[in-house]
């Protein structure tokens, strides 16, 4: 079934509110963003969503990267260097070849939150946060592959 403009409204939201949740000195992953939404191998789609965060909402979208502690998205903060930069300002360790220390600072929403936390912050994300997702991320979440939400086009 394809996901509405209110649907995926609501998504991001609740993306935002669990970015937001993520502690300064702490780094989560966008599969484990994905697995607390419930689409545990959503992360591409994460990374759809954080591509598209509204400069008007304060969110710590540096605290987002690859399970392996590799820095993504580094262009959104003027280069890779710039969001490590930002990382090491909270307390983030990284390795010789520059990756986090995910043993030290992962957190993730589905392990470190209380079950009823983790409901009550996804719950009310969307009347909180007001979200208004692009055509091109409608156009993704529709019908590409890696989304959960894709439906298979007939083909002429």
């Amino acid at each position: 079934m394809a996901i509405t403009t209110e649907d995926a409204a609501a998504l991001c939201a609740r993306v935002y509110a669990l970015v937001r949740a993520c502690p300064p000195g702490r780094v989560t992953t966008y599969g484990a963003i994905g697995k607390a939404l419930g689409h545990p191998r959503g992360a591409r789609m994460i990374g759809w969503i954080m591509n598209e965060t509204p400069n008007r909402l304060v969110i710590p979208a540096q605290r987002v990267i690859s399970k392996d502690g590799t820095l993504t998205g580094g262009w959104a903060f003027g280069g890779v260097e710039a969001m490590r930069g930002l990382l090491e300002g909270e307390g983030v360790g990284f390795d010789e070849r520059g990756r986090a220390l995910m043993k030290v600072h992962e957190w993730d929403p589905t392990r470190d939150l209380a079950p009823d936390e983790l409901g009550r912050l996804l719950a009310d994300a969307p009347g909180a946060l007001a979200v208004e997702p692009s055509a091109q991320l409608l156009r993704l979440l529709n019908r590409d592959a890696a989304s959960p939400f894709s439906q298979p086009t007939a083909r002429s």
